[in-house]
């Protein structure tokens, strides 16, 4: 298969592109470093779209390797023909491929394989090519043999019509035709196992929808709800419609005797092997769908959520509550070292809730905090109206915010929790964790597998290799995309860097430890198994602030520092400004020269010229900070303050397929459905909302007994 043709055709992009693609992945290139700095071969596309051009050049490469493998296994049975051959070479899928080698897979004990035991095949087809008017019984007694354990012309004749009904069954283009047709023409029908029982799946005890048309999220829950044992699913189809395109198949004389007999043959495939078989892989197909769905949604939340502007420059102090344990507090300063840790009581008796006003204020005034940061997990709402009562009370403004505390005890119990923290226990690293997720989200997200951190939808139901490779991506990309700084950074953010592994980046720390900072980005390569190629991977996003060169502390890679000295020269940039960074009206002059007779003069593609001029223009720039800031609290709503037609501003928190939901200040958080986010027609919520949005939102109704908030922003 020639890759780079189908590759270009499926992105839409010059196959000249494609193919230079397929090169830099195959010469061992990350796609964040192939995506950044890379773009003249391949016009600009993200570090997202090389994802899926990667993966899809996998699944092409995979589809022949299956192909030249079945290939040899049916050769190896001398029955490879032109024919065959042809198919496999115009087979687009696996699921074609499969059903091309179907017939001639290795079976276990069949009916079919009986019949042909018992020496019925001649009479298959016979039958089949139904080119006689001779009744069929009448020729099966030419089969009778007792000593075969064929007693009756009958009991040939039904071996035959089973040995038929398997040939029919293992037609590539009969299967390829029912699929079609259940793909067009099928309903998903869900019914309860106990209509008395009450579950979360009510709402399909009596359900039904087309295949073509059925969401994702309603199909992946008709699935749980099957697999938990209150629901029966299957797909219903008329099967006259897929009867009717087999019989065009294979009965090819309808008016001699023979061909009743395969068409009863064709029914007997139809119900007993084929419809069974396909209804599998249609529900497979559905669910792989929807499961990619979801993943993308996952990914697309997970994005937004590490991607948070960090409140930097605050004392936070990290409240986990919890009730019966207490509430653990942790202070960090503005870099993230633990100054205090403490364990408060702020939901026992009225003695222990004011001494734990006392111990807060305290640990308010004795480190000027200015931030807390509270845990969104059990007892959080009493911790929320706990704080927003005991900071009125500081010597200096307090706010607060709540943050998502998914996967905080599974950083608390790692290794890399116990090598960061090993003075405190286990409990009281959660709160650090909390706190420092206000200060940086990226940062500490990145210290917890992907699946943890829960902005998702039915992510157990996820094909978890798959799901973890795809939140494995866009951890990386989001923290390619920012930096890091590698004078601080932990060997959990250094991992995820272009080019560095496990190994690598522990020897980066354990390299500044025992030599101190990094001075420039050159020193990397004296770090021990950091060879060329990592260097050249992972250099252009590490970002060294203490560096004499300005360079070292922008995205712009040092195999372009010639080109960007070359470049301030040539707009006439003196040498104390550059060593300053202080480059006034870089883009203006860039403008009035010309982009592309400067890029020409330097030997550069245009992409890569205003790549260093923006990183030149704003050098150590953090791209999240241009993002809205998130909303701090210093009061707090009970569900039961909310009224219909209240309007409020409130932070998007997670975004599904049906809706979103909105952080209002309310414990619970509201949803706005996906009818009420605009008055455009959209196919996802995403397309208009994204985790951290700050949105303004109506009440539309309150249940304050099921907790539910129902939002607006069509007002």
């Amino acid at each position: 298969m020639d890759y780079s043709q189908s590759l270009s055709q499926q992105f839409n992009i010059k196959a000249e592109y494609a193919t230079n693609i397929i090169s830099l992945l195959d010469d061992g290139n990350t796609i964040p470093f192939i995506a950044r700095y890379r773009k003249e071969m391949h016009g600009s596309m993200d570090d997202q779209l090389i994802r899926e051009f990667s993966e899809k050049l996998d699944y092409l490469r995979g589809l022949d390797k299956r192909r030249e493998e079945i290939r040899t296994l049916i050769d190896a049975q001398e029955k490879l023909t032109t024919e065959i051959t042809t198919a496999l070479d115009n087979a687009t899928t696996l699921s074609e491929v499969e059903d091309i080698y179907r017939p001639f897979r290795p079976k276990r004990k069949t009916r079919a394989s009986v019949a042909r035991e018992k020496g019925l095949e001649p009479l298959a087809t016979a039958i089949l090519q139904q080119n006689t008017f001779t009744l069929p019984l009448t020729i099966a007694k030419n089969y009778v043999n007792e000593e075969n354990g064929v007693d009756t012309a009958a009991d040939a004749l039904n071996g035959a019509m089973d040995i038929i009904a398997e040939q029919v069954s293992d037609n590539a283009e009969i299967r390829k035709r029912v699929r079609n047709l259940i793909n067009m023409y099928g309903n998903i029908a869900a019914s309860a196992v106990d209509s008395e029982k009450d579950s979360v799946y009510k709402l399909y005890y009596d359900y039904k929808e087309p295949v073509n048309k059925i969401a994702g999220h309603r199909l992946l829950a008709v699935n749980r709800g099957e697999k938990e044992g209150f629901l029966k699913v299957s797909i219903e189809m008329d099967s006259n419609k897929s009867l009717k395109s087999i019989y065009n198949v294979v009965v090819t004389n309808s008016s001699c005797p023979s061909g009743d007999v395969v068409k009863e043959a064709c029914n007997d495939a139809y119900q007993r092997l084929i419809f069974p078989s396909i209804e599998r892989e249609v529900r497979n197909d559905l669910t792989n769908t929807a499961a990619e769905n979801a993943m993308n949604v996952f990914a697309v939340n997970l994005k937004q959520l590490l991607m948070q502007p960090p409140v930097k420059g605050n004392v936070v102090l990290g409240l986990d509550p919890g009730y019966r344990t207490g509430c653990k507090v942790a202070v960090v300063d503005e870099t993230g070292k633990v100054l205090d840790t403490a364990v408060i009581y702020p939901t026992h008796s009225e003695r222990k809730i004011q001494e734990s006003k006392e111990k807060l204020l305290q640990l308010i005034e004795k480190h000027n905090v200015s931030l807390i940061s509270i845990g969104n997990g059990t007892a959080s709402k009493e911790t929320e109206m706990f704080t927003a009562e005991t900071i009125k009370n500081a010597d200096h403004p307090v706010y607060y915010m709540v943050v998502s505390e998914a996967g905080a005890s599974v950083y608390s119990a790692s290794k890399l929790a116990s090598k960061e923290l090993p003075r405190l226990d286990l409990t009281l690293r959660s709160a650090v964790s909390i706190a420092r997720r206000l200060q940086d989200p990226l940062a500490e997200l990145v210290k917890i597998e992907p699946k943890a951190i829960g902005v998702g939808q039915y992510q157990h139901d996820m094909p978890q290799k798959r799901l973890g490779e795809t939140l494995d991506g866009v951890v990386e990309s989001c923290v390619n995309l920012v930096g890091a700084d590698i004078n601080t950074a932990s060997p959990a953010l250094l991992l995820r860097v272009a080019g560095l592994n496990d190994t690598v980046s522990k020897n980066i720390v354990a390299y500044r430890e025992e030599n101190g900072a990094f001075t420039t980005i050159a020193q990397l390569k004296k770090v021990p198994k950091l060879g060329p190629k990592a260097f050249q991977q992972c250099a252009g996003f590490l970002r060294v602030p203490e560096s004499k060169n300005p360079l070292d502390n922008t995205g712009v890679h040092p195999e372009s520092y010639q080109s960007a000295k070359e470049l301030l020269s040539l707009l006439d940039y003196n040498d104390k400004e550059i060593k300053s960074g202080d480059l006034a009206h870089l883009q203006d002059r860039v403008n009035a020269m010309g982009a592309k007779t400067i890029a020409d003069k330097l030997g550069l593609g245009l992409p890569t010229l205003n790549d260093i001029v923006k990183e030149l223009s704003k050098p150590g720039r953090d791209p999240r900070d241009e993002l809205p800031a998130p909303i701090l609290r210093s009061d707090i709503l009970d569900i039961k303050d909310l009224q219909e037609g209240m309007e409020l501003k409130g932070t998007v928190r997670n975004v599904i397929d049906f809706g979103a939901f909105i952080d209002i200040g309310v414990h619970q958080d509201g949803l706005v459905h996906i009818s009420q986010i605009c008055d455009k027609y959209i196919k996802h919520p995403s397309e208009v909302l994204k985790v951290g949005d700050v949105v303004n939102v109506k009440v539309i109704s309150i249940d304050p007994v099921k907790s539910r908030i129902s939002l607006t922003m069509k007002f």
